[in-house]
C-alpha cells in the first residue's frame, strides 16, 4: 500500500489549495479514504472522509463548508478542496486508509496559511 499526498504550500488566509492523495497497492474503488491533519501542538484531527463511490461524504465540524473531499477512482486519488482558508488550517495533511485492522498513511503535506 502507498499513499502519497501532494499540493499542499503557502498560502494567504481566505485562500485555496487543492490536495491530492494518489494511492496504489490496493482495490483503491471498494474502499473509505479519509483526510487528517496534525497542527504543531495539537493532536491528530480527523478532517473528511469519503465513501468508496464518492456520494457519501462527512467532515469535521472546523471545516464543513469550507473544505469538499472527492475521488476519481479511474485515477486512484482521493482529494481536498481547502477553500477560505485559515491560520489554523495550518497543518500537515495526511491521507489515510484503513484495511482490515491495519492503518495506512501518507507521507503528508504541509499546509502553511499566513500572510
Amino acid at each position: 500500500v502507498q499513499l502519497v499526498e501532494s499540493g499542499g504550500g503557502l498560502v494567504q488566509p481566505a485562500g485555496s489549495l487543492r490536495l491530492s492523495c494518489a494511492a496504489s497497492g490496493f482495490t483503491f474503488s471498494t474502499y473509505v479514504m479519509r483526510w487528517y491533519r496534525l497542527a504543531p501542538g495539537k493532536e491528530r484531527e480527523w478532517v473528511a472522509t469519503i465513501g468508496s463511490v464518492g456520494t457519501s461524504t462527512n467532515y469535521a465540524d472546523s471545516v464543513k463548508g469550507r473544505f469538499t473531499i472527492s475521488r476519481d477512482n479511474a485515477k486512484n486519488t482521493v482529494y481536498l478542496q481547502m477553500n477560505s482558508l485559515k491560520s489554523d488550517d495550518t497543518a500537515v495533511y495526511y491521507c489515510q486508509i484503513s484495511l482490515g485492522l491495519t492503518h495506512y498513511w501518507g507521507q503528508g503535506t504541509q499546509v502553511t496559511v499566513s500572510s
